[in-house]
């Protein structure tokens, strides 16, 4: 189960896995009661694209693209998603965010990302801990044997009953 919160509401045990997943950290929250499982500043959006948005409503969907485009384009970003992806299939996650706005911050971002994630068959869910070449399928033999040695155009003729010349 995927959940989002704010991280100035009080801590819930059935928050279950809290996830910081701001670039700063929360003004004015201890990090004795903040009880954040994890901090992933690098699912945060770049501190560009953060400035650029200020949390402006008008340009949300503009932030949305600009956001999702940076996570498609990190590596260690998709990594960290299919983790958080495989935690919530087991047990609840929530992404805790410090914006006022709860429906335009990076968190909702984040929350569509998982959702999408979580909805793919589980064989096309990428692995992070999988080098490339264990997730490709397994390749079909045929049933038919090979020939042991390699015909040539020398020995075809031979074969063929041709003379040596």
């Amino acid at each position: 189960m995927l959940r989002i919160k704010r991280a100035y509401e009080p801590y819930s045990p059935s928050d279950g896995y809290r996830v910081l997943v701001d670039r700063l950290w929360p003004r004015g929250v201890s990090k004795a009661d903040a009880h954040f499982d994890t901090w992933l500043k690098e699912l945060a959006p770049s501190e560009e694209l953060r400035k650029w948005f200020a949390h402006d409503p008008k340009r949300f969907g503009r932030f949305r693209e600009r956001y999702e485009h940076e996570l498609a384009a990190d590596d260690a970003a998709a990594g960290l998603l299919d983790g958080l992806a495989k935690r919530a299939t087991r047990s609840t996650v929530t992404l805790v965010y410090s914006a006022r706005d709860e429906e335009h911050n990076n968190a909702v971002v984040l929350a569509d990302a998982l959702q999408r994630r979580l909805a793919k068959p589980r064989s096309s869910v990428r692995r992070a801990s999988e080098p490339a070449r264990a997730r490709r399928a397994p390749r079909v033999r045929s049933a038919a044997p090979k020939p042991r040695t390699r015909t040539t155009p020398a020995r075809r003729r031979l074969h063929d009953g041709e003379q040596r010349a």
